[in-house]
């Protein structure tokens, strides 16, 4: 654990990023090219899918908002042509359908009690409020607030999830964002002077002049420890 700023002095709203910080979104989806690919008795490399799942879905995103089902869709579509899978695009719905399979991390759950016990606590997530729904069964607790990419209509790393957070918050005073992803989450925090702490559960390293996060931690439960004064 390394702190790079100093965090509010006065923390009082938390909010996280879901897939990659609290859900385990790679395992989710690889599961799915697994079980979905194993019908044709195709083989997948799952390290190959995550990594081309986080290339072609961010491109997709970039362009014209629609569902993230949409996304997905269309994310499933062009992996299986990269890696040589004969898809028809008519089964792509076999990867948001899985959506509610993806299982929280370990830590997840106690961890998030700890945080609700001393804070108020919000959802910030590139999704639609659908599958969203359909993965808070298994994170059972009552958020304060909750932004999605379809209540904004656009997708992170464009800073409309956190100006909405912000709104609603009334500033960014005492708020902290927890999140796993440089990109969508790191970057346009520290763009937008939120202070964030990266939680770094792929062991990334950040590029040369890179801005960096407010604090980095190796799991949530060191982001607890942090924002609540190492206790």
């Amino acid at each position: 654990m390394r702190g790079l700023m100093a965090l509010p002095s006065n923390v009082t709203f938390v909010t996280f990023d879901v897939y990659g910080t609290l859900i385990d979104w790679e395992a989710g989806v690889a599961d799915a090219f697994e079980k979905e690919a194993a019908k044709d008795g195709f083989t997948i490399d799952r390290d190959e899918v995550v990594e081309l799942f986080l290339e072609i879905s961010r491109e997709i995103e970039s362009g014209s908002y629609e569902l993230y089902a949409e996304v997905l869709r269309r994310t499933a579509v062009e992996i299986a042509k990269r890696i040589g899978w004969d898809l028809e695009p008519s089964r792509s719905g076999f990867l948001p359908e899985s959506v509610q399979r993806w299982q929280p991390f370990k830590e997840t759950n106690p961890t998030l009690q700890k945080f609700k016990k001393n804070y108020d606590v919000g959802l910030i997530s590139n999704i639609d409020d659908k599958l969203l729904g359909q993965t808070r069964r298994h994170i059972p607790l009552d958020f304060d607030l909750v932004v999605t990419a379809q209540q904004v209509r656009s997708y992170k790393p464009d800073p409309a999830h956190f100006k909405e957070c912000a709104r609603r918050i009334g500033g960014k005073k005492g708020w902290v964002h927890v999140a796993s992803s440089i990109t969508q989450d790191i970057e346009p925090c520290v763009k937008e002077k939120i202070p964030v702490i990266w939680v770094n559960r792929r062991k990334e390293t950040l590029e040369a002049g890179a801005k960096k996060p407010t604090a980095e931690v190796k799991t949530l439960a060191e982001a607890f420890k942090l924002i609540n004064g190492g206790s």
